[in-house]
């Protein structure tokens, strides 16, 4: 599923090309992706000016003129396409089609349909089921390590855990929340509330520096995720320990002492780190 740095990516890809624009029509191909869309979406949507766009967690919104927000979560395998309007090759799954006054085909496609659409008054976004109760978003300044150390306090699951219940923090995934613990030298083993304070002063800017480097190299391509302009993303080549098992670690190759990166399950995932360096 993608996670903050594609989804960032993707609004930002979104909002450069369709800011200020005008939906001139708008097409619903089916009634549902994982829930059932908004009645009379298309209709809703044509003749909308698109304002702007804001990223929540893991979903995005593009709030539209007469104070209506479109709130929509990508999924396991969904993603935006956008292309020129004239002569547009046939997409398959391509379930819903918004066309702008300045010649984009903007598309949803969902091979799974895991994905979601639904209007939401842009007063009301944190309102929605969906967002409310998120937590801080990591790359905002009042993300810091008091706050995420009141957030763990108490709690006894594992670090790994913790950072993935986006009621603690916003957007945080799989692979970013393994490379953050990497960098912070904290074993996603540790229980979660041993994590504030000193570790939690590592933690917090190991995580804002993962998600800013991997938001410039464009997110990380798994399986179906693409930027809007189709291009793949690069941050994979980054990693320094996400699906690395077996491979030493940067910081001790080759070492004796060090037996390689691990790769263990913690609640259903896979997790990798070194054994050696974090503790």
């Amino acid at each position: 599923m993608p996670e903050l740095p594609e989804v960032e990516t993707v609004m930002r890809g979104l909002a450069g090309r369709l800011t200020g624009h005008a939906v001139v029509r708008a097409e619903v191909r089916r009634p549902d992706l994982r829930w059932p869309l908004p009645a009379g979406l298309a209709k809703r949507l044509t003749g909308a000016r698109i304002e702007g766009f804001r990223r929540r967690g893991k979903f995005f919104l593009m709030r539209l003129s007469g104070g209506d927000s479109l709130l929509v979560h990508l999924g396991m395998s969904g993603r935006i396409s956008v292309l020129p309007d004239s002569n547009p090759p046939p997409i398959p799954h391509e379930h819903v089609v918004l066309v702008t006054d300045n010649g984009w085909r903007v598309s949803f496609v969902d091979p799974r349909r895991f994905g979601s659409l639904d209007l939401v008054k842009t007063a009301d976004e944190d309102a929605h089921r969906l967002l409310a109760g998120m937590g801080p978003e990591p790359l905002e300044a009042a993300f810091t390590a008091p706050v995420l150390s009141a957030a763990l306090a108490g709690k006894r699951t594992p670090i790994k855990a913790a950072l993935l219940d986006q009621r603690v923090v916003a957007g945080l995934g799989n692979i970013y929340v393994c490379e953050a613990l990497f960098r912070a030298r904290i074993s996603p083993r540790r229980l979660a509330a041993t994590v504030a304070g000193a570790r939690a002063a590592r933690l917090v800017p190991a995580i804002k520096a993962t998600l800013r480097e991997a938001i410039e190299a464009g997110g990380s391509s798994l399986r179906d995720y693409r930027q809007p302009s189709g291009e793949l993303g690069y941050f994979q080549h980054a990693w320094k320990v996400y699906g690395r098992e077996g491979e030493f670690c940067e910081a001790c190759p080759g070492k004796p002492a060090c037996d390689g990166i691990r790769r263990i399950t913690q609640s259903g995932r896979s997790t990798f780190y070194c054994a050696t360096l974090q503790k």
